[in-house]
């Protein structure tokens, strides 16, 4: 028997000692748990990773040298041929020079990639609440305020150096369509066409207001001369927000779904709108260079005009693709094959990058807006032909992480080279002086500004249309407004067209100055994603829970509790079901109490009713009686369970258990038959009563919470075929 007094086994007779679960209850020593910093650094390999990477950096520097020291010594032996001999082996070695600087451009995307994990494993690991962007762009300006200081460069410079010279409308060709796809196809169909009038509003007036605001600043307050039509494209680049972070955000904490689709739905819309804004306004500011064929001057009619048929024909190119998209899916139908499941993801993507090429090159109409029209028509009529659901949201998940880790750190490349550079100064200081800090911040004030007065101003319109919205909710959404991938891309794009642009203008001072101007374009939006995915980002948190956004009403948590009590029930009966088996019989309810919480709340009454549910969906055939003699002795009520230290328990427990459990199965038939008789008499009763009056918010949030888990339950239907 065990020698603990308040041990329920004291007394059973079965062995002297102490048993094995007021063995396991001994406190434990705890001396040594916190670990020095220096062994966390070994354990996690830390160190090793730190002197594997200043090995690659200085077999690059090695690499890069003996390359250097190779061509010199080739050179100086052409000098000693004859002067035939010499110029082709200038050609050869130049020839070879230009393809190894090609080769070079594959590394910096795949490094990024490489680093991407370790700063996601850092972030998810500890840092939760920074944004991964956030970092990325970091790192990027890191390597980009290398490129000009570090002599001879080594490969990675080189590599970065060829994408920072990329061509700007192959940027927004390889890096919008990918990002914009998942966004739309993502996107929840019922509350998109129930918000559409909402996200007209936030989209088309909002947008425009936005970009005229942020213009004035610009023209009236900055000290660069800017024209009013580079203030105007500057004004439609801040335009466009991006919600991932903000998104996980509002999965993560569980926010509306009228919030998430005001978030979501708004950045799809108003990313196409900014790039119709765009292209108007920096078509006008290219016609300022004086070259022929390059810009063109857009009247008010003209510029209306423009806007109809970038808006409108892509939303025509999109829907045809959309179409034509959901046709081929229906006839992919063989669910059993895999290959079939491959080319209905290979379709998709296919037919999003040539929506955007169509529309955007060959119709000269809005890309975004085709994307966009094309993913929500797969959306809502292909979602269902897809075989394989799961394969085609994990590859899109793939390739929008793939480019937004890419995306953000070439922007913060070019960042960083615009602001170390030198070169469009003549020599006169930094091209983002110390004044232009203080400018910067106070651009952001006055962008958060901006975009606070312009919900509100339209909050009377939004509050009693679609989906309608509240104060808080669209105090959220002004302060999620976030700068990010769309924006860098279309700031990447102007600077790298102008620097293209100007090259075939022999004025130098006016080609400095163009190009100058746009570097600090980009400068500045890059420094505003910097702010809003450090600032607005991390604290988008603790703003959701203090406007009680998140905060769980009655109604939820009676379906949570309702929930996790089935889900108790659930493991119990499957307990009981191991209990059959040889091999567990002897497993100690203590031990599955100290690995499973909630068995701790485990009572009597509640395992017995497993019990009996268990063999009442057991054939008779197959049913075996579970061992529960380690179980029983922990599960008494705390008035009967445990007793003082001059109680005994007594010696014939099993018969105490016999008994109760043979009076429980009794109680608990009796009872069953009562309630049926009593429902069968009273049947009425168990009828709607459609007198009763009821709290409207209660029953219509009760009708949203059976909605979702409808469409949820049928989502997993179609993801299982």
């Amino acid at each position: 028997m065990c020698l603990k007094k308040n041990c329920p086994l004291s007394n059973l007779g079965n062995s002297d000692g102490i048993c094995c679960s007021c063995e396991r209850k001994k406190p434990q020593n705890h001396k040594g748990a916190h670990k020095s910093y220096r062994d966390f650094i070994v354990r996690t390999n830390i160190d090793l990773i730190v002197i594997a990477f200043f090995i690659a950096w200085l077999h690059a520097d090695t690499v890069r040298a003996s390359e250097t020291s190779t061509m010199a010594v080739d050179g100086g032996s052409g000098e000693r041929e004859s002067d035939i001999d010499s110029l082709e082996v200038e050609a050869g070695h130049d020839a070879a020079e230009e393809e190894i600087e090609t080769a070079y451009a594959v590394l910096f995307p795949w490094f990024i990639e490489i680093i991407g994990v370790f700063v996601y494993y850092a972030l998810s690991r500890w840092c939760h609440q920074i944004p991964f962007t956030a970092i990325m762009f970091l790192i990027g300006f890191c390597i980009g305020f290398c490129v000009d200081r570090v002599k001879p460069r080594n490969i990675l410079l080189e590599s970065s150096y060829i994408w920072t010279n990329i061509e700007g409308e192959l940027i927004i060709l390889i890096f919008l369509p990918g990002l914009l796809y998942l966004d739309s196809f993502n996107i929840d169909i019922h509350l998109f066409l129930q918000s559409f009038l909402q996200l007209v509003v936030f989209a088309f007036p909002m947008v425009l207001g936005g970009t005229a605001l942020t213009a004035l600043v610009a023209y009236y307050i900055f000290p660069y001369g800017w024209s009013f039509d580079l203030c105007m494209t500057f004004g439609s680049i801040l335009s466009a927000t991006d919600p991932v972070a903000v998104a996980v955000l509002l999965n993560e904490l569980g926010a509306p779904p009228r919030l998430k689709m005001h978030i979501s739905g708004e950045s799809l819309m108003n990313d196409g709108s900014a790039v119709v804004f765009y292209t108007i306004f920096s078509s006008r500011f290219f016609y300022e260079f004086g070259l022929d064929g390059i810009g063109e001057e857009i009247g008010w009619g003209k510029g209306f005009a423009l806007f109809f048929r970038l808006a409108f024909g892509g939303a025509a190119i999109g829907l045809a693709f959309g179409i034509g998209t959901v046709f081929i899916l229906f006839h992919l139908d063989r669910r059993l094959s895999g290959e079939d499941s491959v080319i209905q993801v290979v379709t998709t993507i296919s037919a999003a990058y040539l929506s955007f090429f169509t529309s955007e090159i060959l119709a000269h109409c809005s890309g975004i807006i085709a994307v966009l029209f094309c993913g929500v028509t797969v959306k809502a009529f292909g979602e269902t032909l897809l075989n394989n659901l799961q394969l085609t949201h994990h590859f899109w998940e793939i390739t929008e992480h793939l480019l937004n880790a890419l995306l953000f750190a070439l922007g913060g490349s070019v960042w960083g080279e615009i602001i170390g550079d030198q070169t469009y100064t003549e020599g006169q200081g930094r091209l983002f002086a110390r004044q232009d800090w203080g400018y910067l911040a106070l651009l952001y004030v006055l962008l958060m500004v901006i975009r606070m007065f312009l919900i509100y101003s339209f909050y009377p319109i939004t509050k009693r249309i679609g989906i309608g919205t509240n104060w808080k909710e669209s105090l959220f959404a002004a302060y999620g407004g976030l700068r990010g991938a769309v924006g860098i891309a279309l700031a990447l794009s102007l600077h790298a067209e102008t620097i293209h642009f100007t090259s075939s203008i022999p004025n130098e001072s006016a080609q400095m100055s163009f190009r100058t101007s746009t570097a600090k374009v980009f400068g500045f939006t890059g420094g505003i994603a910097f702010l809003t995915l450090f600032i607005n980002a991390t604290t988008c948190g603790p703003l959701l829970i203090k406007l009680g956004l998140v905060t769980p009403t009655e109604t939820r948590k009676k379906v949570l509790e309702n929930y996790r009590q089935h889900m108790i029930q659930f493991t119990l009966v499957e307990y009981v079901k191991l209990m059959t088996e040889d091999r567990f019989q002897t497993v100690d309810f203590m031990v599955m109490k100290e690995h499973i919480p909630f068995f701790n709340e485990i009572t009597y009454d509640k395992f017995m009713i497993a019990v009996q549910k268990y063999k009442d969906i057991t054939p008779s055939k197959g049913y075996l009686e579970p061992s529960l003699e380690h179980v029983i002795p922990y599960l008494y009520e705390p008035e009967t369970s445990h007793p003082s230290n001059d109680e005994k328990v007594s010696p014939g427990l099993n018969e105490t258990i016999t008994d109760r459990r043979s009076i429980l199965k009794s109680s608990t038939r009796r009872d069953s038959v009562a309630n049926i008789r009593k429902n069968r008499r009273r049947r009425v009763a168990t009828v709607y009563d459609l007198n009763e009056v009821f709290d409207e918010k209660e029953v219509r949030e009760e009708r949203m919470i059976f909605v979702h888990i409808l469409r949820a339950t049928y989502h997993r239907l179609i993801e299982h075929g």
